[in-house]
Order: structure tokens, then C-alpha cells, then sequence
């Protein structure tokens, strides 16, 4: 089959491939599912478990991309919950070969139905940026209706869909990006937008919330604004900047099909957009995954027409 592979730790992006890799085989409770569509994260760069297995040793000609939609062609022994030919979304294990392929052995339990009304590439862009603002927002950040959120990054995969989940179940928003994303951010629900470049973080007054995507200052500066009792989540590693009177989570996104559920149901009936940028096919990933220019929304790979 084809895949995607990852040679050069140092070179990033520029170190992948296109290549033929063994077809999976289902292990224990996985499935095996053709890839019709992967989104890809441009901070797998930045991860352990792209370049090493579970006991630390090096990972050669790993397969990238971690989230996907499909069909399932295989079952292993024990699966259950699962048939042949259903079509599925979901997140695989960090440590084990991705997505970026035209094929993917998953655990099980990591997958949700995906409806037929779903396009294969929404599909496909959804598990990462849709859990991560759920969890965020919901799981660590106990968000409640009238609360203030401060979302980093309004404009972009996640960052637009913390804006919308967070809208819609009653906070006040603030979209934060560069000045050219301040229409987008808008768009997708921020209540008002704060330029980085520019305005001020500490104008805004306090929030409940932040939901940070950036890290550094933008992490410092936000804290500071936290209101008591109020929560700082972040997605960007250990949580350097901490409110005074409130708390600091940092966390790694899970697959929790359920919660898949809940957002592919936003997106049949219209309450939520996913934010899809790039969209290239599989021959084409190298070129789309090393972009000369910065890009917004998620880069999504079509692995079959």
C-alpha cells in the first residue's frame, strides 16, 4: 500500500515520503479500516511517539497522521461492535503507524460510526480538533453558560471550533489571531476579536476561561487576566504561566467515541463547521504537508477519490 512515512527527526516535514508499506493485519480487538480521508497536525512534528515506540527506541519509517475516516476491511480476534464495510471515524494510537496510508490498523474502541450524510473528508478532519475542543472546554475546563472564554487562535482547526461549541452552550467569546483571520474568527461565532499584533490582552478585563493553542507570552499575558476560580487550559505542553487564584491544565487529547457522536451530530444538523483548509490527495501529501506559505484551517489528505 501506499503510506506516508517519517525519516528525519531533524528535518521535520521535509525528511517525509511517499512510500510502500505492508498492508496492517488486525491485532486483538483492532480493525483494520481503508483510509478514504486523514487531517494531519502540523505538532506531530513535536511528539515523542512520532519518532519513538512506548519503550523509547526509534521509530524507522513511521506512518504519520493520527486522525481519519474510512470503511473497515478487517476484523481482528475478539472485535466486537464493529462489521465489515461500516464506515468510521476516529483517532489512532500515538505510538503506532497512522493514517497517512491506505490503510490503518485501530483499536475498536477507538472509532465511532461515521453517518453516510458525512462526507469521508469532514470525517476525516474532525477527531483531533473536535476532541480537543470538547475535552478542553468541557472534560478540564468545566465550562458553563455565561461564563467569558478567551480562545486563542479563533480562526484556526481547533480554535474555531472551541468558538462554536463554546457559543453555543452560552459563553461570552473572544476570538484572539493575527488581523487578517478577524472576519473568520467572527464568522465562526467570536462575540468580539483581539489581534495580537496589536490590541492589548490585559484590555479585555477578565475571563473565565482561556483555552490557549499558543503558549509563551500569549500563555503569560492570558493568565493574568484569569478571573478567581477561573481555568487556563492548555494544548501545548506543560503549562508554564499559571493564574493566580485559578488553575492551570495542560492535557493530550483522547478518543472517546462518544463524544465523536455528539460533535459529528453538530455538524449534520448545521451547528457546527469544520474548519478545512488544505485538502490534496495522497500522491500529492509531500508537497501539501511542506506548504511555503503559513496556512489556516486543517490540512486534510484525500487517501481515495
Amino acid at each position: 500500500m501506499k503510506a506516508i512515512v517519517a525519516a528525519d527527526r531533524s528535518a521535520e516535514a521535509a525528511g517525509i515520503t511517499l512510500t510502500e508499506a505492508p498492508v496492517p493485519t488486525p491485532a486483538i480487538n483492532d480493525v483494520v479500516v481503508e483510509v478514504y480521508a486523514s487531517g494531519f497536525v502540523p505538532a506531530e512534528w513535536e511528539w515523542p511517539s512520532t519518532w519513538v515506540d512506548r519503550a523509547g527506541h526509534d521509530r524507522a519509517q513511521a506512518i504519520i497522521g493520527h486522525e481519519f475516516a474510512g470503511l473497515v476491511t478487517a476484523l481482528g480476534y475478539g472485535t466486537t461492535g464493529l462489521s465489515l464495510g461500516q464506515r468510521v471515524f476516529g483517532i489512532t494510537d500515538w505510538h503506532r503507524d497512522g493514517t497517512l496510508a491506505e490503510y490503518v490498523a485501530v483499536e475498536a474502541r477507538n472509532l465511532a460510526p461515521l453517518p453516510g450524510d458525512v462526507d469521508f473528508t469532514v470525517g476525516g478532519s474532525l477527531p483531533i480538533s473536535g476532541l480537543t475542543a470538547w475535552q478542553g472546554l468541557f472534560q478540564h475546563g468545566r465550562l458553563q453558560s455565561g461564563q467569558t472564554v478567551l480562545a486563542h487562535g479563533a480562526a484556526g482547526a481547533v480554535g474555531s471550533i472551541v468558538t462554536q461549541l463554546a457559543r453555543e452552550f452560552g459563553a461570552y467569546v473572544i476570538g484572539t489571531g493575527r488581523a487578517k483571520n478577524r472576519q473568520a474568527a467572527l464568522d465562526f461565532g467570536a462575540h468580539e476579536f483581539l489581534d495580537l499584533d496589536s490590541d492589548s490582552i490585559e484590555d479585555i478585563g477578565g475571563v473565565d476561561l482561556v483555552f490557549d493553542v499558543l503558549g509563551g507570552a500569549v500563555q503569560e499575558r492570558s493568565a493574568r487576566i484569569i478571573r478567581p476560580g477561573g481555568t487556563l487550559v492548555s494544548v501545548v505542553g506543560p503549562v508554564e504561566a499559571r493564574p493566580v487564584d485559578g488553575l492551570a491544565i495542560d492535557f493530550v487529547v483522547e478518543s472517546v467515541p462518544d463524544q465523536l457522536t455528539q460533535i459529528v451530530q453538530r455538524i449534520r444538523d448545521g451547528r457546527l463547521r469544520s474548519n478545512i483548509g488544505t485538502v490534496a490527495n495522497l500522491d500529492d501529501a509531500v508537497a501539501a504537508l511542506n506548504p511555503t506559505a503559513r496556512r489556516t484551517g486543517k490540512t486534510v489528505i484525500r487517501v481515495r477519490p
